[in-house]
């Protein structure tokens, strides 16, 4: 059994969260879910990031709390409006946790990040002592970071995701339909960098942070990241298609 029993996540229902949940729960934790609701189970806590509320009777005792929740960045298009979606949540739900974990104080408060927080970097190599970006991505992840560092007293992990790859969802579940209709292609010039990780690591590597005594933040991507021309053609490959 775990030495850590209990653990509440927010942004439950995702790729990322669907199959932590039941990672965790196959391992021996008993996992409660944040919902924007009033709770119908045992294993639901209710939250409201807009309010900044947190039903914090039903998320005291919890060992750990681990944030996912924020609005998807490949979702939508970029519009003026989305931008301050993906904004917003990342910076209300992140705020009303850390103030939830400073009063409940599991042993570790994880919050997801992502790889963003550096900018567009080209060939060079990034360490998690590399300072932020300028773009927006960089900005929305100085402002998520930096409301999780509200927390006091708890070890606190940032993950700083790349690219999740799982044909259930995300990036590449939306990509497969196209390229197996033999509609896909690489973006612009396809000299982007992607620094990607597959799902069953990106879940290995939460469950390593939540027992570990690692902490701050911490890059959780393949140590062979590729061009997305060289992603766009591996696809087509695997797939029998043309790009």
């Amino acid at each position: 059994m775990p030495t850590m029993q209990r653990v509440a996540i927010t942004g439950a229902s995702g790729m990322i969260g669907t199959a932590l949940v039941g990672h965790l729960k196959s391992e021996g934790y008993t996992v409660q879910k944040l919902v924007r609701r009033p709770s119908r189970a045992a294993d639901e806590i209710t939250w409201d990031p807009q309010a900044g509320t947190v039903d914090l009777e039903a998320l005291t005792g919890v060992d750990a709390v681990i944030h996912l929740a924020g609005a998807g960045v490949g979702d939508k298009r970029w519009t003026k409006k989305y931008k301050s979606e993906i904004l917003n949540s990342r910076l209300l739900g992140t705020t009303t946790i850390a103030n939830a974990v400073n009063t409940v104080k599991p042993s570790v408060f994880i919050s997801a990040s992502a790889i963003g927080w550096y900018g567009e970097t080209g060939n060079r190599a990034v360490i998690e002592t590399d300072r932020a970006g300028e773009d927006f991505l960089a900005a929305v992840c100085r402002e998520w970071e930096g409301a999780a560092d509200l927390v006091q007293d708890v070890r606190t992990v940032k993950l700083r995701t790349g690219l999740v790859l799982d044909p259930t969802g995300g990036a590449l579940g939306r990509m497969l339909p196209l390229f197996r209709f033999g509609f896909g292609g690489k973006l612009g010039n396809g000299k982007q960098w992607w620094s990607w990780i597959t799902l069953h690591d990106q879940i290995r590597a939460i469950t390593f942070a939540l027992e570990s005594k690692i902490q701050g933040p911490v890059n959780l991507t393949s140590p062979n990241p590729v061009t997305n021309q060289e992603f766009t053609a591996g696809l087509a490959r695997a797939l029998h298609r043309p790009a």
